[in-house]
């Protein structure tokens, strides 16, 4: 869902999605099954052929274990997942203009000039990586460049009226400057764990809104589908093994079903 309050470009009517795009992994029993009826269809927007990740870890808490030893291993996901067949099996989601393949791992930064606190505000994730591009503390973007940001334990994001482990376990959208960006509190609650070891959910929420990412950077304005939302909001909370990581399904119009 998108905060409230932010209004999308609108479409013509026979493609206006629901009022509010979804865009967020809901929390784990939100959806048990991906409706049958699911079809993805392309809304004109710009896709992420091929995501180049950066990670940004917001807090001095990412410098100390146990949080830095989370921080390396998920460098070390993003790394395997970009080139992996999970993201190579979107190429479905191709058009004749945009042809999604494999990625790359940029860069990753523990951000420390300012403290997130206790709660933060999506306004205020997009202005910390807005400045923070700016400075050159991250990398500048390119038409590909996705902005992984983590919080640590103990903080909680809100994103219009909702907040995480009440709503949603993460998202993704497009800051008002322009930059790609996905959002991943810790899974500080049982709703955003989803019976997994806390690492494992972390890579589950990623690979969630990895995918989404590349194929609806901008909500509803990539693949959608009006009544379902995004290609992994169709089969949320639905895991697999891939390599050493835990990972989510997806939808696939082609085979009409998660894989």
């Amino acid at each position: 869902m998108t905060p409230k309050g932010r209004h999308r470009p609108k479409r013509p009517a026979a493609q206006q999605p629901q009022e509010c795009p979804k865009r967020i992994v809901p929390l784990h029993g939100a959806r048990d099954v991906a409706p049958a009826t699911a079809r993805l269809t392309y809304r004109g927007g710009p896709l992420l052929t091929a995501v180049e990740v950066v990670t940004a870890f917001w807090g001095s808490a990412w410098s100390s274990a146990p949080n830095a030893t989370t921080a390396q291993r998920l460098n070390e996901f993003f790394k395997f997942v970009v080139a992996s067949d999970y993201v190579k099996q979107l190429a479905e989601y191709s058009t004749p203009e945009q042809t999604i393949g494999p990625g790359r791992f940029v860069t990753s930064a523990v951000l420390t000039d300012r403290e997130p606190g206790a709660t933060v505000s999506d306004g205020a994730l997009q202005q910390m990586l807005e400045a923070h591009v700016a400075s050159g503390a991250l990398p500048a973007a390119t038409a590909n460049t996705l902005y992984f940001t983590f919080l640590p334990p103990g903080v909680t994001v809100q994103a219009g009226s909702d907040q995480s482990c009440q709503v949603f376990c993460g998202y993704h959208d497009r800051s008002a400057g322009g930059l790609y960006y996905a959002v991943v509190p810790s899974p500080d609650c049982a709703g955003c764990l989803g019976g997994l070891a806390a690492f494992d959910a972390i890579t589950s929420v990623s690979s969630h809104e990895l995918a989404e990412a590349i194929t609806d950077p901008v909500p509803g304005q990539g693949w959608y589908d009006d009544a379902n939302g995004e290609n992994a909001d169709i089969c949320a909370w639905q895991n697999k093994r891939l390599g050493d990581y835990e990972v989510q399904l997806l939808w696939s119009n082609r085979a009409a079903a998660c894989v």
